[in-house]
């Protein structure tokens, strides 16, 4: 077991019912940590077919449903991504978890905001048939590739480059954050892990689980760092991304469907 208990534990892009899902490991690494909080960050579904879930992607679930039992005094939180978008009534039955599209709380004195990120995301909020012609034909490589998955996971990450999707998640989330007063926020989206301080606003990405650098968020008693699973190492990764201006934000918020304000609390799907 973890010798330090987390204030929270953060994972996101779990794709449960990829081809390309590493659910076994989450589960793993779900079991070996302490943590009083469990902060599930978005796309944990890949998408609504229920027939592509393996016997680790129910095992996965199972372990999350025994996780929101009282019993184990562990706060367990759903916060919506794209991917899990119409899942939200049937996960909060199924798992026993609430789902939220934001989750905010306070810890050592800071204001924390998990939102998964898409809603930054101006390409796939304007395209949305566009996109989802995408994710289907990426269903389909999986499929066709080989045992490792490589040219599948090389796709994943050329996507993300291609579309910029580090830097804009990144800007809008700062933005978004600065805005509420937060001083720490989460995103998952992009499937690559980063961190960044601007505006006194710590911006963390929790990466995926899709990828073999597996990477999942812990805040505690010594900060926030950005763990990468197959190592057992902690680890920070500086944003290597070119900083570009944020839209504006109140345009940029309304778009997203996500309110603007000065000051706010946790918003349930």
């Amino acid at each position: 077991m973890s010798a330090e208990i987390y204030d929270s534990l953060i994972i996101s892009d779990v794709h449960l019912g990829s081809e390309v899902s590493r659910a076994r490991d989450a589960l793993e690494l779900l079991q070996s940590q302490d943590f009083r909080r469990l902060i599930l960050l978005g796309d944990i579904f890949s998408d609504l077919n229920f027939r592509r879930l393996t016997g680790d992607h129910w095992k996965f679930l199972s372990y999350i449903r025994k996780l929101s039992n009282p019993k184990r005094k562990t706060e367990v939180v759903w916060v919506e991504g794209n991917h899990d978008h119409g899942l939200s009534n049937i996960m909060s039955h199924l798992v026993g978890v609430p789902v939220y599209q934001r989750y905010v709380w306070e810890y050592q004195g800071k204001r924390h905001l998990a939102v998964h990120g898409h809603q930054f995301d101006r390409f796939g909020s304007k395209n949305f048939y566009i996109s989802r012609v995408g994710v289907l034909l990426y269903e389909e490589i999986q499929k066709l590739d080989s045992k490792t998955k490589r040219f599948s996971r090389f796709l994943d990450r050329l996507n993300t480059r291609w579309l910029r999707l580090s830097s804009k998640i990144e800007s809008g989330a700062i933005a978004y954050a600065k805005l509420g007063g937060v001083q720490r926020v989460f995103c998952g989206h992009t499937h690559v892990a980063a961190h960044k301080m601007q505006d006194g606003v710590a911006y963390y990405n929790t990466g995926s689980w899709i990828d073999p650098r597996a990477t999942y968020v812990t805040v505690g008693e010594e900060g926030v760092a950005i763990h990468e699973y197959q190592c057992r190492v902690d680890d920070r990764y500086p944003s290597e991304e070119r900083e570009p201006q944020p839209a504006a934000a109140t345009d940029l918020f309304e778009q997203a469907g996500l309110p603007a304000f000065a000051g706010y609390h946790s918003l349930r799907c």
